[in-house]
């Protein structure tokens, strides 16, 4: 398979360069990193070009010589970008996909027009500068066309990810599932650093002394499911501790408010005792 499936890719951002990476890393051939004509993203293009063996070109004169190409930009370009690209000399694609996680396939309905076989392939993993995350084991959620969904569940079994299809209609609410994965989590995180300064600790103290009990969460939420990994005075049915808490906050409205949105969802869904006195009190 790798040997029959040449791979342009359009982007050459975080994601974009882990893919390529685990892309070659897999045994595909990448024939080109696709670039916005602009003098930053043509270098960033052009490093990851150079790591992979490709050729940096721009959409304006992208001869890519594919049978696939993947669109690693932002949600707001990819169907410009599509629609720039089909107008390219571009004979040999026949498959497109792209990687965004709200939007369904037909962003890439420029290039169908074409008779290109088009798919969203988006990985449940996060992607920053100076990271590069293993994708074995990663999900990825798939929605298009058939013949793209089945090279696609190729490629990913390949990177070592696990697939499923999503309809196209559940596209934003998945996308919103997985923004609480990452990006709201992390929301959360720097909402406990306003916490601790109110118990007298710098970002950098929290962020250190808070890692050890936030690794075991996860590794009981992981093995023992949440309704066995809850602990803490609101599972208790600590009234007053729970007020004092509130009371603490009280001068930090916004932390305030994450700490009692999660205590009502806490107090609604998981074992919680004296559930109607704290309801009581984060509902005042």
């Amino acid at each position: 398979m790798p040997q029959n499936v040449r791979i342009a890719i359009v982007g050459a951002g975080s994601f974009a360069t882990s893919l390529a990476l685990a892309l070659r890393d897999a045994g595909y051939v990448i024939t080109a990193i696709v670039s916005k004509d602009a003098p930053g993203s043509r270098r960033r293009a052009h490093a990851l070009a150079t790591k992979v063996g490709a050729r940096a070109v721009t959409t304006g004169d992208a001869i890519l010589q594919a049978t696939l190409l993947w669109f690693c930009v932002p949600d707001r370009e990819i169907h410009a970008v599509a629609s720039s690209l089909a107008r390219a000399k571009n004979g040999k694609i026949r498959y497109a996909f792209h990687s965004s996680g709200a939007l369904p396939s037909v962003e890439l309905a420029p290039l169908r027009r074409l008779g290109i076989a088009i798919a969203s392939v988006h990985p449940l993993m996060t992607f920053v500068p100076g990271s590069r995350p293993s994708l074995a084991g990663v999900p990825f959620a798939l929605e298009g066309d058939g013949t793209a969904t089945r090279l696609a569940r190729r490629i990913v079994r390949a990177l070592g990810g696990k697939s499923f299809a999503l309809p196209a209609s559940r596209k934003a609410a998945y996308h919103a599932w997985a923004t609480f994965t990452s990006p709201l989590l992390l929301a959360f995180l720097i909402t406990l650093e306003e916490a601790a300064k109110r118990a007298g600790l710098s970002r950098e103290a929290a962020r250190r002394k808070s890692l050890p009990i936030i690794r075991q969460t996860l590794e009981n939420y992981s093995r023992l499911g949440p309704d066995h990994s809850f602990s803490g005075p609101i599972i208790r049915g600590d009234v007053a501790t729970v007020a004092k808490h509130l009371a603490a906050l009280g001068k930090k409205p916004e932390v305030r408010d994450v700490y009692v949105a999660l205590a009502r969802s806490a107090i609604r869904r998981l074992p919680v005792r004296n559930k109607e006195e704290l309801r009581r009190l984060v509902e005042d």
